[in-house]
């Protein structure tokens, strides 16, 4: 009797001494939930590089928080060497041309921009058409509540991602060079003769206090178009059909979106060459050095021009590099 006696005790002091630790509580954590507010989020979203982004999660930033950025790219090489090799250059010209995102290690995530994150170009550094209403919804769906979502180009995102890394000839706040960066991602790579197209597409929540926003990766290639009017009907069924699964996603997780945006780019590769065409959104901190005067909260009342201005940069030449 004794022996169980002291079991009973000891147990009855363990779930004490753990009831003590938990602050007294087994069911109610101790510590609150984070703020996801949007200035927190940008607070925390600070790297520790002055002239370099960085990969979200590796050391040295400011906190939790990160920012998303919107890339299409493409890239064609001869195909004189090996199928892996000419991957491999397809893949590396599709980072360098036009928005560049070289040289850095591309670890592939699933696609939410989270409670924790902001879309570069949309919730800061807007973009200027988005700032002052002038771009208009390219058309609308209604969401199986009744709701309705529209859809917009995102090539302002696009634009925004642009004037934030800067092009391989002039860079501006590119990723450290040998950073390992998330990335929402999808490449297809492929032998000419045809057509390789990339899509991007991010639906934004109407509830940020509990849903993500959606990212859409799309790629693939099509034959020759015999007219503007095939290829205008061959990408309109691609955006709408990316439309659709961001609709058929939402239904699946309860989550209501109430805007998309949503762009494709393509190139023609010849015979007898490799092509490649990348979608990315890397998770990224900012540079030091981007983070305009007062602080970084500021960009979430700045438009991408207001930014540059503040920088002091100088007009961006939107060279498309190799091809």
């Amino acid at each position: 009797m004794k022996k169980w006696i002291s079991v009973l005790f000891a147990a009855l002091c363990l779930v004490g001494w753990s009831c003590c630790v938990m602050g007294g509580s087994l069911s109610e954590p101790s510590v609150s939930e984070p703020s996801v507010s949007a200035p927190a989020v940008a607070i925390g979203a600070v790297g520790p590089f002055f002239q370099y982004c960085d990969g979200y999660g590796n050391n040295g930033a400011s906190g939790n928080g990160y920012i998303s950025v919107l890339t299409l790219g493409t890239g064609i090489v001869e195909s004189n060497m090996d199928p892996v090799l000419e991957g491999i250059v397809a893949y590396d010209r599709a980072e360098t041309n036009d928005t560049y995102i070289g040289q850095i290690n591309m670890i592939t995530a699933s696609s939410f921009n989270g409670l924790n994150g902001l879309v570069w170009g949309y919730h800061i550094a807007r973009a200027d058409s988005l700032a002052d209403g002038s771009a208009k919804p390219l058309f609308e769906r209604q969401r199986k509540d009744g709701g309705k979502l529209l859809v917009y180009s995102a090539e302002p995102l696009l634009d925004a991602g642009a004037r934030l890394f800067g092009t391989n000839n002039q860079r501006r706040f590119p990723m450290l060079p040998g950073a390992h960066v998330i990335c929402a991602n999808k490449s297809i790579t492929v032998n000419g003769p045809c057509h390789v197209w990339s899509a991007i597409a991010i639906a934004i929540a109407e509830n940020r206090e509990e849903d993500s926003n959606l990212f859409i990766e799309d790629a693939g290639s099509s034959p020759e178009f015999k007219s503007d009017q095939e290829r205008t009907a061959y990408f309109d069924r691609i955006i709408r059909n990316i439309v659709e699964s961001v609709l058929l996603c939402g239904e699946d997780n309860n989550a209501k979106y109430k805007e998309v945006f949503v762009s494709y780019k393509s190139a023609w590769t010849p015979a007898g060459h490799t092509g490649c065409a990348l979608v990315a959104a890397p998770y990224v901190v900012l540079a030091k050095n981007a983070i305009p005067a007062g602080g970084i909260e500021k960009l979430l009342n700045m438009t991408i021009t207001q930014w540059e201005a503040d920088r002091k940069l100088k007009p961006l030449s939107r060279d498309k590099g190799k091809k």
